[in-house]
């Protein structure tokens, strides 16, 4: 391991709270694709499958952002165990529900309930921002690690989801991601050394961390990034039943993640220079760009050679967005704004994978290639029209303390504190 990852995990707890935080962040790769994978091969319907895994997206995006919140205010350990008990019964049901052919409503519902599944991701990076707290370098090549951490999830869960769903039977992939999740929360929640004290009462900031008009740029330009990722996945599976290989979906989707995984793991070597929004501006435009290819490929070798050039930009874009999310949020809703940028994905996740759907039934596997195209288009335009909420804002001088409003430097710091809730 190169030397700044090694000094990182120099602090007693922090490798076993990322391995259980590996564990807890599997089904974020597998349940969806899981699904997926499951009733498509039980129904042939990639538009329910589809519309199945954006109900779950779209559940998480509602419920997420609430469970991190009472997270700040209660504690990991309080609230993530029943939370995911919750999602464990409800994904119980859902396989139940689809391997006895029970009717469409009743899969929606228990899909919409297996979104209660905390967002394991901001519960580990919270973590790290409390440990490297004031050290900027550290957390930066902390963040990286979780980005490899995210990808690593990404390669070897579809293969897991998809592999075994296929070679052994539908239900497979989904109830391999609910005994990861399972094990990896309890793990984590087990560790109560590293894990972060709640804020009081009273330091809680009014109202959620979404007011703050840079978290709100990250979240929107997100779901924009999140339907290429929804979009890509569902379109790589129909994609590879097309040329008869539909196994190796999983593969190419790993390879996808390769692509990000290596560029997060240089990303966190790197002592850069210049604010975070100009990389997170480039990062996005680099996304948008890699999609263009998509549109060309014939074959899975070739699909499978684009997808890991698109996968170069995406770690050090998240890595970015996590910086800015730290920057734009009041540390006493870090966990919910971390959250919040989750949401975003999964809300274009859901988009995404319903919008693909759909075009693969309607024109086929190739077609359904637009979707990310698109999607990665718009992120670019939302990008740059909140550009300005995300640069850092000149403080002016203040020459008479007295027309500050108290002493010497009270004004600034009472600004900068509204500006990171306005």
């Amino acid at each position: 391991m190169p030397s700044p990852y090694r000094a990182i995990f120099g602090r007693p707890g922090t490798k076993s709270f990322s391995a259980a935080g590996l564990l807890g962040r599997m089904p974020l790769s597998m349940m969806g694709i899981g699904i997926v994978t499951m009733v498509s091969q039980l129904t042939g319907r990639y538009g329910l499958a589809g519309a199945l895994s954006a109900t779950l997206a779209l559940s998480a995006a509602v419920l997420g952002p609430q469970i991190s919140r009472l997270v700040d205010r209660h504690g990991q350990s309080r609230v993530l165990r029943p939370a995911t008990l919750v999602s464990i019964t409800a994904v119980t049901g859902l396989l139940l529900s689809a391997q006895q052919r029970w009717p469409d409503w009743i899969l929606f519902v228990f899909a919409a309930c297996v979104g209660c599944v905390p967002s394991v991701g901001s519960m580990i990076r919270a973590r790290w921002a409390e440990i490297y707290r004031g050290s900027p370098r550290e957390l930066h090549t902390a963040y990286s690690w979780e980005s490899i951490v995210d990808e690593m999830c990404f390669i070897f869960g579809p293969i897991l989801s998809i592999g075994l769903s296929t070679a052994w039977f539908p239900e497979a992939g989904p109830l391999l991601a609910a005994g990861f999740l399972a094990v990896g929360v309890f793990w984590l929640t087990a560790q109560r050394v590293t894990e972060p004290v709640p804020h009081p009462r009273e330091q809680h900031a009014k109202g959620s961390a979404l007011r703050s008009r840079g978290l709100q740029v990250l979240v929107v330009t997100f779901v924009a990034t999140g339907a290429i990722f929804g979009a890509i996945d569902v379109v790589t599976v129909a994609f590879a039943e097309e040329v008869g290989h539909k196994a190796a979906a999983s593969l190419v989707l790993a390879v996808y993640a390769l692509g990000s995984c290596l560029a997060g793991a240089v990303f966190g070597l790197l002592h850069l220079k210049g604010h975070a929004s100009r990389r997170w501006m480039v990062g996005l435009c680099a996304i948008a760009v890699s999609m263009v290819p998509l549109q060309l490929v014939g074959s899975l070798p070739l699909l499978a050679a684009a997808l890991f050039v698109a996968g170069l930009s995406i770690a050090p874009t998240m890595v970015t967005t996590m910086a800015l999310v730290e920057e734009h949020v009041p540390r006493s809703q870090l966990t919910e704004g971390m959250s919040w940028t989750s949401t975003g994905l999964a809300v274009g996740v859901a988009l995404g994978s319903s919008a693909a759907g759909w075009v693969v039934d309607a024109a086929g596997a190739t077609r359904g290639y637009l979707v990310p195209g698109a999607a990665g288009l718009l992120a670019v335009l939302v990008a740059f029209a909140g550009y300005r909420r995300l640069r850092p804002q000149p403080t002016a001088p203040v020459a008479d303390p007295a027309a500050a409003g108290g002493p010497a430097g009270q004004g600034d710091t009472e600004r900068q504190g509204e500006e990171s809730v306005a």
